[in-house]
Formats: structure tokens, sequence, C-alpha cells
């Protein structure tokens, strides 16, 4: 990251603030914020208007300008109270058709050493059934026991697919779905993460598949040591869940005992997933595709 103010890979930015991406570090002012996406090709697939999260959506904007090798983004919100902009925060493209891979060259390089020693691996980003496929016949290649796969659902093109998702893993099960609600919710509107969470637990109970349930539970407790309410309503939702993960913290032996109470009060008074289940959209619109 470049910018003028940078203190300890982190630079303040306000609304009005022109932030630049770029896969160099060349042409710029010292003045400049820059931010290098890790991947190459990103650049070239954003166009004017489309809109730029950073950090979870913490930081918003859209892109204002397109040159050779770089486009300008002008911020639009800023929700943090301190207004950092910090090295190593995820960036979202919601509007965007990125054409780089699911599987990327780093995870290619990574495959032997996961092979190797992991026993489950998350699948990042991933959106068709060609994607699981590539990673299939790339681990083939690798000698022993495969590590089982848990496929992140953090995309419109995920949600989308998520039928053909999960019968593409049945050909190599075991594997697993993760609600993976903090890119999910920027991709999809926040508004809409209520709706599609409960559609995903439904279609993967129906198939048997197991869901990990994702991002900011107890979140406010683990940093602070006290929840607020709604995110215990949040972990009572995450029981519908067979596993669910929690962020790292100092307050985790607390994080786990609330979580461990919380789900024992609710889970007694339902079995799993087993509401008056409506029409699924997901399944419809999968079924209705030309």
């Amino acid at each position: 990251m470049l910018g003028k103010g940078q203190k300890r890979g982190k630079v303040k930015v306000k609304v009005g603030d022109r932030v630049w991406l770029s896969e160099s570090t060349s042409s710029f002012d010292s003045e400049d914020i820059v931010l290098h996406p890790n991947e190459m090709g990103i650049i070239a697939s954003l166009e004017l208007g489309q809109r730029v999260f950073i950090d979870d959506g913490e930081i918003g904007g859209r892109v204002s300008a397109t040159l050779q090798g770089k486009v300008a983004v002008s911020i639009e919100r800023v929700s943090s109270k301190k207004g950092w902009l910090k090295e190593g925060k995820g960036i979202n493209f919601p509007d965007s058709r990125l054409t780089i891979p699911s599987l990327t060259d780093f995870d290619l390089r990574c495959l032997p050493f996961v092979c190797k020693h992991a026993h489950t691996v998350g699948y990042s980003f991933v959106r068709t059934p060609q994607d699981i496929r590539r990673l299939r016949d790339a681990m083939q290649t690798q000698g022993g026991p495969k590590p089982s796969v848990v496929y992140k659902i953090e995309t419109p093109d995920s949600v989308a697919n998520l039928p053909a998702l999960i019968l593409e893993g049945m050909k190599t099960p075991p594997f697993g779905v993760m609600i993976a609600r903090g890119d999910l919710a920027v991709e999809i509107g926040f508004e809409r993460l209520g709706e599609i969470q409960e559609e995903i637990l439904w279609i993967c109970e129906a198939a048997h598949v197991p869901v990990v349930w994702a991002t900011q539970v107890l979140e406010n407790l683990q940093k602070s040591g006290m929840p607020t309410r709604s995110e215990i309503t949040d972990a009572g939702q995450a029981a519908l869940a067979e596993c669910v993960m929690i962020n790292k913290g100092a307050h985790t032996i607390p994080v786990l005992r609330s979580l461990k109470e919380i789900m024992e009060r609710t889970s007694g008074r339902r079995t799993k997933k087993k509401f008056t289940l409506g029409p699924l959209h997901i399944a419809r619109d999968f079924f209705q595709r030309d």
C-alpha cells in the first residue's frame, strides 16, 4: 500500500478521497493511495461505475476512471469510526465479472503441502462445477490420501450454482459447504443475507451435506468480552449448521462457553432445519435456466 500519511500498513481515508487499484507501483505520486490486488487480471475486468468494497464493506466506492493497468475508485462511504484503510484487507467487486480462476497459481503451488498435511481444505470463491473439477484433477496429481473440501459460498455465482456444486461434490465425498457470510453479504447485498443463508441450509439439509456457519459469530464478545443482543440471536441460528466458525480474539474461552450454552438451549426446541419449507428460489432459478 502506498499513500501519504500511511502508518504501519494503514492510511486514513474519507468520503470523496480517491484510491487507486493497480498491478504495479509505477506512475504514482507519493500522495496517492494505491492498493495492489493479489491476483493479476482483476484491473482489466473493472468498468466505470462499478462498485468496489473494501474490508467486508467497511469502505465503499465506485470506479471513477479506468487507465492502462490501473483504475481510480472514488470513496462514497466510510463506515468505520476511525476511517483507516488497512493493508491486507479483502476487496469485493459485486458488479464485475472477474476473469481470474478460482484455483489460482498460488493455490496450485500450495497444493503439495496441503495434500500432505491437511485433513480438510477450504475452497474460496468457488463458482462453477468446473472449479471443483479443476481442484479435483489437481489433487489427483498428488500422492497419498486427499483432504476433504469445504466449498465456500460467497459470490452470486456460487449461490446460483449451488445445486450443481453439490451434485459435483457428491462425485468425491466427503465434502461440505461454508456459508461465508462476510464476502457473501457484500456480494449479494446485506438485505438478502438472511434469505440466502436459510436457503443454503435447506438445500444442504436435503442433500445431507454438512454446513459451516461462518463470519462474526459472537464477534463483539470475542473482541470486548461483552456480547450484543443481536449476536446472541445470531448464535442461536448457528445451531442450524453442523459446524460454527469463530474468529480469533482475546475471549475465546468465554465465546466457546456461551456458544455451547446457547446451542444447548436452542437445539432442544427444534430438530435441525425441520421448519415449514417454502419455495426455494435458488433451486427454482437453477432449474428454470435455458
